[in-house]
C-alpha cells in the first residue's frame, strides 16, 4: 500500500460495530463501521440475523469497495454486527477479514474483535494438539474454537469461560441468531461504547458512529464486562475482578477521530490539552505554529493558543491519494511524501516555522516533511511531538512488533533531531501526557497503557508459541 511505503505512522487496529433490535440493523452497521474506516482500510465485513438464519458478506478494501449496493440489500436482519480491518495478527487475506463465521453445535456463530491476543499462539498450539482445525490465521478465531468446545451450552456461560482464558486486548461483538455479547478485557486496553436508538442498542470502537445514525450515548463497557442483549432484555456480569483500566494512550494521541468520547473526554479537547502541556515543556520562539494533517492539527491550535503564536495551515493533505496509488522506485521514495503533504509556500517562506506532529516512529516521514518546510522557505523548522519517545513495541493490536523498529530506541533526541534535520526536537513527558489527556488519579477507573514509552505492559507478554516471557510489569 502507498501508505506503507511512505507514510511512517502508527497503524490503526480495527474497529468493531453492532446493532441490535432495529429493523435497518444491517443498513445502520454500514454507516457505522464507515464511520471507523479510519481505524482499519484492510477489509470491511457485515453479519446479520433474523432470529433463525445469517446473512452476511466481508470484502476487502475499504468499506465502499467491500460493499455495493447489492451486497448490502442481501443482509437482513434486526441484529448485526461489523467490522474494518487492519493487520496485526494474521494475514491480510478475505479468509480473515471479519467478522468470522461459524458453525457449531450450538448453532451460528459471529465474531468482530477489536485488539490483539497476546497468548493466542499458545492455545491455538494447545487446541490443535486437541483436535482443533483452523481456518484462519487470525487471532480471533481462537476465541470462537474456545467458546466451540465449552462444555455449557449458553452462549454466554461458553464466552465467560473462553474469555477467562486468553490475555491481552479485546473489544469483542460475538452474535448468534438471537443475542448480541459484547465484552471487554480487564485492563480495558481498546474502547467499546454502548449507544441507544429506538427501542435497540448499538455497540461502537468509538462514539462518533453514534452521531452518523442518530444514537444517543448510554455508556462504556467496562474493562472485565460482558454485556448480553437477547429477547430478554439487557443485563451485564463481570468476567474478571476488578483492574486498574489502561486504556491505549494513543487512542487519545492519534488513532481516534477527534469528534469521539472515550471516556466520557472528548478525543480533540485531549489533543489540544497535549498541544498545551507542549507549550509548557517546550516553548519555541517562532513567528508561525502549524500541525501535520490530521491528527496533529488540533494539538498544533492548543500549542498555538498556549504561546500566542499564530496557528496556520503551513501543510495541506491531498485527500485524493489512494491506498494503492503506484508506489514509486526505491530513488523516488524520498519525493513520495510529497504526493500526500505539500507545503503552502506564502504561509512558511521566511518564517520560523514549529511544526506540530502526534509521534515519531522511523522518523522518515518527519525527516522528509522537514525537508519539504525548508524547501518552501521556511528558515527554522521546529519540531515539536505531542507524546513521549516510542521506544518499546506494542502487543496489544498496533503493527509495531520489534524495538528494531522504532528510532527513539536505537538514537537519542539530539541523534533524532539529527537524522530529521530539524533546528530544535522537543517530546511531551509521560506525566505531561498523562496530565494533558485529564485520565488521573482523581478520576476512578481511568488509567493508561503507557507500555509503548515506558515499557511496562500491563498484561503478561508471551514472546513466542513455546516459551513464556515473564511479564516486564504487573
Amino acid at each position: 500500500m502507498f501508505d506503507d511505503v511512505i507514510w511512517d505512522k502508527l497503524n490503526e487496529e480495527c474497529g468493531v460495530f453492532g446493532v441490535f433490535a432495529h429493523p435497518d440493523a444491517p443498513q445502520l452497521t454500514y454507516y457505522g463501521i464507515h464511520s471507523l474506516q479510519h481505524r482499519g482500510q484492510e477489509s470491511a465485513g457485515i453479519c446479520a440475523a433474523d432470529g433463525e438464519k445469517f446473512s452476511y458478506h466481508r470484502g476487502m478494501g475499504l468499506v465502499t469497495e467491500a460493499f455495493g449496493n447489492k451486497e448490502l440489500e442481501d443482509i437482513h436482519g434486526h441484529l448485526a454486527i461489523g467490522h474494518v480491518r487492519y493487520t496485526t495478527a494474521g494475514e491480510s487475506k478475505i479468509e480473515n477479514a471479519q467478522p468470522l463465521i461459524f458453525k457449531y453445535s450450538q448453532g451460528n456463530l459471529a465474531l468482530a474483535h477489536n485488539g490483539n491476543l497476546v497468548n493466542a499462539k499458545q492455545v491455538r498450539h494447545q487446541l490443535e494438539r486437541q483436535g482443533s482445525i483452523f481456518q484462519t490465521t487470525s487471532d480471533t478465531e481462537v476465541i470462537a474454537h474456545l467458546i466451540a468446545r465449552s462444555g455449557y451450552e449458553r452462549i454466554e456461560d461458553a464466552v465467560r469461560e473462553s474469555l477467562r482464558m486468553i490475555k491481552g486486548a479485546y473489544a469483542l461483538l460475538i452474535m448468534t441468531e438471537n443475542k448480541l455479547i459484547a465484552a471487554l478485557d480487564p485492563n480495558g486496553l481498546r474502547p467499546l461504547s454502548i449507544g441507544k436508538i429506538g427501542e435497540g442498542y448499538v455497540f461502537s470502537s468509538e462514539t462518533c458512529a453514534f452521531d452518523v445514525i442518530g444514537a444517543t450515548y448510554f455508556r462504556e463497557v467496562e474493562p472485565g464486562e460482558m454485556v448480553i442483549i437477547d429477547e430478554d432484555g439487557f443485563r451485564s456480569e463481570r468476567i474478571s475482578g476488578p483492574t486498574p483500566r489502561s486504556i491505549c494512550s494513543f487512542e487519545y494521541i492519534y488513532f481516534a477521530r477527534p469528534d469521539s468520547d472515550i471516556d466520557g473526554i472528548n478525543v480533540h479537547q485531549a489533543r489540544k490539552q497535549l498541544g498545551r502541556q507542549l507549550a509548557k515543556e517546550a516553548p519555541i520562539q517562532a513567528d508561525v505554529v502549524t500541525g501535520v494533517p490530521d491528527s496533529s492539527i488540533s494539538a498544533a491550535i492548543g500549542y498555538a493558543e498556549a504561546t500566542g503564536i499564530p496557528y496556520e495551515l503551513g501543510l495541506i493533505k491531498n485527500r485524493y491519494v489512494g491506498r494503492t496509488f503506484i508506489q514509486p522506485s526505491q530513488e523516488l521514495r524520498a519525493q513520495g511524501v510529497r504526493m500526500k503533504l505539500s507545503a503552502v509556500r506564502k504561509v512558511v517562506e521566511g518564517k520560523r516555522v514549529v511544526m506540530i506532529d502526534d509521534s515519531i516512529v522511523r522518523g522518515t516521514t518527519c525527516g522528509r516533511i522537514v525537508r519539504m518546510l525548508r524547501d518552501a522557505g521556511a528558515t527554522e523548522v521546529h519540531v515539536l511531538i505531542s507524546s513521549p519517545p516510542v521506544m518499546n513495541p506494542c502487543f496489544y493490536g498496533i503493527d509495531t512488533s520489534t524495538r528494531e523498529e522504532l528510532i527513539a530506541a536505537k538514537k537519542s533526541i539530539e541523534q533524532m533531531r539529527e537524522y530529521i534535520g530539524a533546528d530544535t526536537l522537543s517530546f511531551l513527558s509521560v506525566e505531561g501526557l498523562v496530565e494533558g489527556i485529564g485520565r488521573n488519579d482523581d478520576h476512578p477507573n481511568r488509567g493508561h497503557c503507557l507500555a509503548c514509552f515506558t515499557g511496562q505492559y500491563p498484561t503478561e507478554i508471551y514472546e513466542d508459541s513455546d516459551n513464556y516471557c515473564e511479564s516486564i510489569a504487573k
